[in-house]
């Protein structure tokens, strides 16, 4: 061994040494919303969790857990205990009694769009209170769920006439009008409870996290189906999305886009 080696050897030897043992420190994190605390949304919460008479239940994608913007916490620590159940899984109820007993139960309504979900605007509110049923996920995760998920199958469905975009603007939806899981949830509770209230004092933290974002360099999304039909989508379009990008057409009562960019030209 030469003497550079040697020495090469030693100061490597010695920038290891100089490694403090103990980890970094952490930054201080909110317990009620698990957020870091610069960056907590949990002042835009309402003064009181709301107590609505229905109950929302959250079929949950295990990815969902690990994205860093999730915005079920908003549902679950803004009503009050008991009226957000979190279900975590790809398949249900997977054993779970307790989940199967709500899932058959008369009461029950899964807001899902197939053919046979019905506007949740013409529900009969007087047959209520309602377990709402979501999934919580991407739209091939959630069509993975409901496929894989029997029990689903035969539950009375209803879908949300959406009259709107997301205001989740710092993440990218599929087509113009298709909400988060959480706006969804928070719509169709203003619907079930007659109380526009929810809708008003609920989204303040989604408002608060995009703010946040938006601060730290963040930029708003617009859909995919905005960036195609004005040619900015950078990515080839496969066949699943040009489907999800037609029934979207169809739910709008389309017929089709060149007479849309027709309309918007008058």
């Amino acid at each position: 061994m030469t003497g550079t080696d040697s020495f090469s050897e030693e100061a490597v030897w010695g920038d290891l040494a100089n490694i403090p043992a103990d980890p970094p420190k952490m930054r201080d994190i909110c317990d009620k919303c698990g957020r870091p605390v610069p960056v907590c949304w949990c002042s835009a919460l309402p003064t009181q969790p709301f107590n609505p008479k229905s109950r929302i239940i959250l079929l949950q994608h295990p990815a969902e857990e690990k994205r860093a913007l999730r915005t079920a916490p908003m549902l679950s620590v803004g009503l009050a205990p008991g009226k957000c159940l979190i279900y975590k899984g790809k398949k249900f109820p997977k054993f779970d009694s307790e989940l199967e007993s709500i899932l058959t139960d008369r009461k029950s309504l899964l807001l899902f769009p197939s053919a046979a979900s019905v506007p949740i605007e013409q529900l009969d509110l007087s047959e209520g209170p309602f377990n709402l049923i979501l999934i919580d996920g991407t739209w091939p995760q959630a069509k993975a769920i409901y496929t894989c998920s029997t029990v689903l199958h035969g539950m009375r469905q209803v879908k949300l006439v959406s009259s709107g975009n997301s205001s989740y603007i710092i993440r990218t939806q599929p087509t113009d009008g298709c909400l988060s899981t959480l706006e969804t949830a928070i719509e169709a509770l203003s619907i079930l409870e007659r109380d526009d209230s929810y809708r008003e004092q609920l989204l303040r933290p989604l408002h608060a996290l995009c703010q946040f974002q938006l601060d730290k360099g963040a930029v708003t999304h617009q859909s995919k189906e905005f960036l195609i039909k004005h040619n900015q989508y950078p990515k080839l379009i496969g066949r699943r999305l040009n489907k999800l990008l037609r029934n979207a057409d169809n739910l709008k009562g389309r017929k089709d886009p060149e007479e849309d960019d027709a309309e918007e030209k008058h």
